[in-house]
């Protein structure tokens, strides 16, 4: 009889192509989307939650003094991209929550004994399941403010959002990931999410300028990653965009669009670097 180290190891082993690899993750992507279709609510919120805020709060500022805020831009269109970048945020920090029950319930467990092609897939499906439904929802929230009126962004504009929005989606997606793997369970997770969330909105310039605020609140704001992509995203609807204009006048100094940008690469790799031991260690 063949010793189990011999049957286990064409499973071990196994490597497959690339097509195999993208067919395998697919599959996992298409079994969360299969998920949202049987309790759609999720999306639902996600999509009517930023609308209300968008709604209610450019409704709430409409009459606020020309000097609140830079070049006399009304605020519906001031926070339009506070909104998109908040609710980017919140669906890429929610993006363990699947992970980390498919831990619980024992999936993630038979996902780890089946033959895989590669358990990359795993993460892999998790980053194109959350990144389409941040992007399914920051379409909705800019057709929205479009019909209010708060315009819409050219085609280079467009390209910015894209771009802005998918660098802070995949940065956020890997520390979700990794909180995922290692929190005990999703109590502590959701925790995280809860307090996370608010905070990181209100000390950012989605609400107001940096020029508004108090010292230290301007302080925290400018180190916010949310600002990083909030600014970009805000230039974008003033008109033609130009990255190499100041975008935040920042406490410690002027930082352009690029500046922004570069703070959101080097953030998204450093997520991502910091995540892949513990990645490796939890799916070896």
């Amino acid at each position: 009889m063949a010793s189990s180290s011999s049957l286990l190891s064409p499973v071990v082993g196994y490597k497959g192509s690339l097509s195999d690899q993208i067919q395998e993750t697919l599959a996992l992507t298409r079994r969360l989307f299969i998920q949202l279709r049987r309790r759609p609510s999720t999306l639902i919120a996600g999509i009517l939650q930023p609308l209300i805020w968008l709604i209610l709060f450019g409704a709430l500022f409409t009459n606020a003094p020309d000097i609140f805020l830079p070049g006399g831009m009304e605020y519906g269109r001031f926070l339009g991209a506070g909104v998109i970048v908040f609710t980017a945020f919140s669906g890429a920090l929610n993006a363990g929550l699947p992970v980390m029950f498919d831990r619980e319930f024992g999936f993630l467990n038979r996902l780890l004994v089946a033959p895989l092609c590669s358990r990359n897939s795993i993460v892999f499906a998790s980053i194109i399941y959350i990144t389409a439904l941040s992007l399914l929802q920051s379409l909705a929230i800019m057709a929205t403010a479009f019909v209010l009126g708060y315009g819409w962004p050219g085609l280079t504009g467009l390209l910015i959002v894209l771009v802005t929005l998918l660098l802070l989606v995949f940065a956020v997606t890997a520390l979700s990931l990794g909180l995922a793997f290692a929190l005990p369970g999703h109590i502590e997770l959701i925790a995280v999410i809860f307090v996370a969330n608010l905070p990181l909105l209100f000390a950012s310039t989605a609400l107001a300028p940096i020029s508004y605020m108090p010292a230290w609140l301007g302080w925290l704001a400018a180190i916010n990653p949310l600002t990083f992509a909030i600014e970009p995203i805000r230039a974008a609807y003033a008109g033609p965009l130009d990255l190499h204009l100041v975008l935040l006048h920042a406490p410690y100094g002027d930082v352009s669009g690029y500046g922004c940008l570069s703070v959101l690469i080097g953030l998204t790799i450093g997520l991502f670097l910091m995540i892949r031991p513990l990645l490796n260690r939890k799916l070896a």
